[in-house]
């Protein structure tokens, strides 16, 4: 590390990092933040990290420097990291995305800015220049609702991941200059595995596979991933449409898919479509579509909302546009409403223990 570290005023080389005192009171993303960092200064050779808990239950892996580094080098690569640029850090290190975002900084010598995560990160980082950052969808769009939007046209490349992107933040996004990604991978994959450029001449609906990355697909048109870093491939659930060898679509998880009146549907796409609908209603509340048992259809295709249960006129306007904006099979047979949703410890849907609420 040739660059800096800093938090708020506090500023540290590579020097100060190696003899920082941790015994203060910071807060627990500082401590774990500069922890991480003065170990991997330290060369330390093994991590444990813990899975999201989004599509199963948390669970801690072990991972080698090695094999981060490997990953780091293939994003940078990418992206055309260069030292001296400086990365925005406002994920935590305790997951996967903040943690990369850390080793990405650190091995390709980036002067690292870090502020605590928060919905709108850029409130924090006054005039700083900054070149490269990560941010999880709900921090896309407080931004874009706010001034500091226009950081958008100075900062170089923003890596976009943690749950899909819906359609009207990436229309948003066409009018500015930075160059926005979507990136595809998990905790297994040691990060991102494709990036899919959301703005841009090289706009795309697919994810283009990171050099060194091979994939396939296997008889449940489900991911397959071969990384040069690590010893297996990684098969997922992930159902994808691929364009060639190394484009892919993402279509949703093959064990969401709802099988109703004999046709397949993927809860995800009707999201994608559902959204748009809830907007025009102002409706801001978080939902998911599943599959409910039916004797007469296998699985009903249902929209789970969670608040308070809306009145009836409300109800009848959405059933209306959901029978002109959905295909018949991906058209909600019924609403359900859920107080509270559980959710994972990255702010993400659990939508196995949400639906047993229901029970």
């Amino acid at each position: 590390m040739t660059g800096w570290i800093k938090f708020g005023e506090s500023k540290y080389t590579a020097e100060e990092m190696l003899t920082l005192d941790l015994t203060p009171p910071y807060t627990t993303f500082q401590k774990n933040t500069l922890s991480f960092c003065k170990e991997w200064l330290q060369v330390k050779n093994t991590f444990e990290i813990q899975t999201s808990g989004s599509t199963g239950n948390p669970k801690k892996i072990q991972l080698t420097r090695k094999q981060m580094m490997a990953s780091a080098s293939m994003t940078a690569q990418a992206l055309g990291l260069k030292e001296g640029q400086t990365s925005l850090v406002c994920l935590d290190p305790l997951y996967i995305a903040g943690r990369m975002m850390l080793v990405r900084s650190l091995e390709s010598n980036l002067n690292i800015y870090i502020t605590e995560p928060s919905a709108n990160p850029f409130e924090k980082i006054s005039n700083d220049p900054i070149d490269f950052t990560a941010l999880v969808p709900y921090q896309l769009k407080a931004i874009l609702q706010s001034n500091q939007k226009k950081y958008f046209n100075e900062i170089r490349s923003i890596i976009i991941g943690g749950a899909p992107l819906d359609d009207e933040p990436k229309e948003q996004l066409q009018s500015f200059s930075c160059q926005f990604y979507e990136t595809f991978g998990m905790t297994e994959t040691i990060s991102h595995i494709a990036l899919k450029k959301l703005n841009g001449e090289q706009k795309s609906d697919y994810f283009i596979a990171l050099p060194g990355i091979s994939i396939r697909i296997d008889e449940r048109n489900c991911l397959c991933i071969r990384t040069p870093y690590l010893p297996e491939e990684i098969i997922t659930n992930d159902v994808v449409e691929f364009r060639d060898d190394n484009q892919f679509k993402w279509l949703g998880r093959f064990d969401n898919v709802i099988n109703t009146g004999g046709a397949k549907v993927f809860p995800e796409i009707i999201e994608r479509k559902t959204i748009s609908i809830l907007q025009k209603k102002k409706i801001i509340n978080r939902f998911f579509i599943c599959g409910l048992p039916s004797p007469t259809l296998g699985q009903t295709v249902t929209l789970i909302i969670e608040g308070d249960p809306f009145d009836q006129q409300l109800l009848s306007d959405l059933e209306t546009e959901f029978k002109t904006s959905l295909d018949k099979f991906e058209n909600p047979r019924a609403v359900n409403f859920i107080q509270q949703f559980v959710s994972t410890e990255t702010g993400k849907i659990n939508r196995i223990k949400t639906i047993k609420l229901l029970e």
